[in-house]
């Protein structure tokens, strides 16, 4: 996964709104419109806040009529959960930092 990619999902998922946005994403598809009213925000709020989420990779739009459905990108949370284990430390080189 390429480092500009993580620093956009990190900048995206570092606004406490748009992390509980995703939190509900996570269990399916949802409107615009029944995001509007779980978090009683205004619609220009909730533009922004997709804007990012989509822009980042994390969230996939999809128009139907007037109204927009987001889903979560699984494969972007796939590519994210490889780069985390990718830097996690390796537990056979503990103890072997240099005194």
């Amino acid at each position: 996964m390429e480092i500009e990619r993580v620093i956009d999902f990190c900048k995206a998922l570092g606004d406490r709104r748009r992390l509980e946005i995703v939190q509900v994403l996570v269990q399916g598809e949802r409107c615009g419109c029944h995001i509007l009213e779980d978090f009683e925000i205004s619609q220009p709020t909730l533009s922004h806040h997709m804007k990012i989420l989509v822009e980042a990779g994390l969230v996939e739009d999809r128009k139907e009529g007037k109204w927009h459905h987001y889903s979560i990108n699984g494969q972007a949370l796939e590519d994210m959960k490889g780069f985390l284990d990718s830097i996690k430390p390796d537990p056979f080189q503990e103890g072997k930092v240099c005194k």
